[in-house]
């Protein structure tokens, strides 16, 4: 979906959010979407863009926020997520534990 405003950075900076979203396990639409985005927020931030939001010019940039935020609100992250991490780390008797136990496995 590259556009023709685009520079060949954001071009590239395109394809390289697209393809590590594929590599997540998104979707080819869903990753599309996700660099369009990624890629539009940055053109705002650096004044590319006609139009930009309050939050694409005052937040902190998405390269750098990185997923700070996935995970957030009153029920913080999925017990799948938690199982995931800890899997990740090795955790023994994961299988066994609630989403509380594993929150504190994973936080060690």
């Amino acid at each position: 979906m590259p556009q023709q405003q685009w520079s060949k950075k954001r071009e590239r900076q395109y394809e390289h959010v697209k393809a590590s979203q594929k590599q997540q396990g998104r979707s080819e639409g869903r990753a599309k979407e996700i660099a369009a985005r990624t890629v539009s927020k940055e053109r705002a931030r650096s004044g590319e863009a006609k139009q930009r939001s309050r939050t694409s010019t005052k937040d902190i940039s998405s390269g750098r926020r990185g997923g700070l935020r996935s995970g957030r609100g009153p029920a913080g992250r999925t017990k799948a997520q938690l199982y995931a991490d800890a899997k990740r780390k090795g955790v023994r008797g994961r299988s066994t534990m609630t989403k509380a136990q594993l929150e504190r496995a994973v936080s060690r």
